[in-house]
């Protein structure tokens, strides 16, 4: 798939897909703050049609204020967005790679945060 991401196929449909993502980002630790319906996003504003599309923006509450502390602005990479999308009639559920997404940050705490919630992430993905 890509180099910035982990990524799944999973087997059930788009809304109970939505749904267990959710739990099982909850059951690891994760709140989502954020819900962006993509594909009604795109109707809205441009009038056009594509598959379902959902971004989840996930956060882990004690390692983004951890995060927040030692570097103010690092809540331009917060939270981690997990996806979920239909392909070629499969349902899909991605994640973003923390250590990827901050890799250009060049501080060693904020690097030691980012391993800890891939590694969160990373369980959480196959539990799905």
């Amino acid at each position: 798939m890509n180099n910035y991401g982990i990524s799944k196929e999973v087997a059930m449909g788009f809304n109970a897909a939505v749904e267990r993502v959710n739990e099982v980002l909850k059951r690891h630790g994760f709140g989502v703050l954020t819900k962006i319906d993509v594909a009604e996003q795109m109707k809205e504003k441009l009038e056009k049609e594509m598959g379902r599309y959902i971004i989840l923006g996930a956060c882990n509450p004690p390692s983004a204020y951890e995060a927040i502390q030692n570097d103010v602005e690092i809540g331009l990479l917060l939270p981690c967005n997990v996806i979920v999308y239909e392909k070629e009639g499969g349902v899909f559920v991605s994640a973003i790679k923390p250590t990827v997404a901050m890799g250009f940050v060049n501080n060693e705490q904020i690097q030691d945060i980012a391993k800890k919630i891939e590694k969160m992430l990373n369980e959480a993905m196959e539990e799905l």
